[in-house]
């Protein structure tokens, strides 16, 4: 049986809340660093900020891998693409951890 929108949206902001920025080990959604998230045909995007724009940047991927990793494993969630935004180091985050996002992803 299929899981509504409704439903998957609830497991993706249980799992948000499980994720810490583990230079402080606070939730990212206590923190209130997600600043967007969209679901459409199964395929989630989550664009966020980082604590700083010059917040060491193995914090920013292992927060943005962290996220990609948790949310794909929610049923009927087939792909998961991570926005950094406003950091040194976005595109670089970007690039790196939505590398293995579905071609066919609704999300570009």
């Amino acid at each position: 049986m299929d899981m509504s929108i409704q439903e998957m949206r609830v497991k993706i902001f249980e799992e948000l809340s499980k994720i810490v920025d583990p230079e402080i080990n606070v939730s990212i959604m206590e923190l209130q660093l997600v600043d967007n998230v969209e679901i459409k045909d199964g395929n989630v995007k989550v664009e966020l900020h980082l604590t700083s724009p010059f917040c060491p940047a193995v914090f920013g991927f292992k927060i943005a891998q962290d996220i990609r990793d948790n949310l794909k494993r929610i049923e009927g969630v087939k792909d998961v693409k991570v926005l950094v935004s406003n950091h040194f180091m976005a595109e670089v985050i970007n690039k790196q951890v939505n590398e293995g996002s579905s071609s066919s992803s609704t999300y570009k």
